[in-house]
């Protein structure tokens, strides 16, 4: 018989009274851990439901610190926390929140090492990240590792979710096998982005995850992934079938090029310059369509000009080159963490 641990029967009563989830399962939850990776609109919440609910370990990772911009929308950050850290906060404010869960958060950027040291014993990984790269690597780590995630993407009044199940569905490259070159898709910075929706998203993901850790062997075996589309603007929402691909080169022939690649140096400090320098993060080192970057980006950022084959503009205090090739140079920081933060939320990557 599987041992339960002990519950707070008054502080977990509503959520245990549920006929799928129970006391057992609730059990389990205490017992449970999961990575988040990034702090801001999705993984914040992604993290408050978890604590709430009561999941034993949460991890925290996030390389951001907290803008004026961020409040609308990511409920963990009050205007007293600008300039700081968002993953140390987030702590914080998850701390107050009391209950089993034990809160661990590292303000870094995430790459395939530090993945490997964060996924490497936890139950379940979720995606609350802001970039294509970051979630290929998740993927690729994930699936190589056995590892449970689920994916959440979000952008103006509508977002997806897939729950990547070992075994049991598709993985992120069975439906989007490469991801696009940067600049091809809107991001939050570019199209906006509604806190409903965010918090739509979500909501989605963090039931995935309740369904799961609080799952036996049993449970887990009848849980059927699918892929969810859904716009709180249209007030419409899809449910797709997520079969596996036997072609996948990831899931199917084993190929883990997103997190062989991850190794790579993608930002670099230019000597004496006071800039940095981005490369996209990719295998393939598609073109960029530098004409159509440049007409989303005119009425967001400053002195936005194309010549030369060069797009340069201003976004505030630092000066931005972009290449063909995906590189681009910022000047007026040396800090690789924040070039990186631009890259990803400005050009989409």
């Amino acid at each position: 018989m599987e041992r339960v641990g002990l519950v707070s029967h008054t502080r977990f009563d509503r959520q245990a009274r549920f006929a799928p989830l129970g006391s057992h399962g609730q059990a389990r939850l205490e017992r449970s851990s999961a990575l988040i990776v990034g702090c801001g609109a999705l993984g914040g919440a992604l993290a408050m439901t978890l604590v709430r609910s009561g999941v034993g370990r949460v991890k925290l990772v996030d390389r951001d610190v907290v803008e004026e911009s961020n409040l609308p929308r990511q409920v963990l950050f009050e205007p007293e926390d600008l300039g700081r850290p968002k993953a140390l906060v987030a702590q914080e404010r998850l701390a107050r929140i009391g209950g089993p869960s034990r809160v661990e958060a590292h303000a870094r950027h995430l790459d395939a090492e530090l993945l490997r040291e964060l996924a490497s014993d936890v139950d379940l990984v979720l995606d609350g990240t802001d970039n294509l790269a970051t979630r290929y690597l998740l993927n690729d780590y994930c699936v190589e590792r056995g590892i449970p995630w689920i994916y959440g993407g979000v952008v103006g009044s509508s977002g997806l979710v897939l729950p990547v199940l070992p075994s049991l569905g598709a993985c992120l490259r069975c439906l989007f096998p490469e991801p696009p070159p940067p600049g091809a898709l809107p991001t939050c910075d570019t199209a906006g982005v509604l806190l409903s929706a965010v918090s739509a998203i979500a909501a989605f993901q963090s039931g995935a995850a309740l369904r799961w850790l609080s799952g036996d062997a049993e449970l887990r075996a009848r849980f059927s992934p699918c892929l969810v589309e859904l716009d709180v603007w249209t007030l419409e929402a899809h449910s797709l079938a997520a079969p596996r691909d036997p072609r996948c080169p990831c899931c199917g022939a084993r190929d883990f090029a997103f997190l062989d690649a991850a190794a790579e140096t993608d930002a670099v400090s230019l000597c004496g310059r006071n800039t940095v320098q981005v490369r996209a993060r990719r295998l393939r080192r598609e073109r960029m369509d530098l004409a159509a970057l440049a007409s989303r980006l005119t009425p967001l950022a400053r002195d936005v000009a194309l010549r030369d084959g060069i797009l340069r503009l201003r976004l505030d205090a630092i000066a931005v080159t972009v290449f063909p090739d995906g590189r681009a140079l910022f000047e007026g920081t040396s800090d690789l963490d924040a070039a990186r933060a631009l890259y990803d939320r400005w050009l989409g990557s």
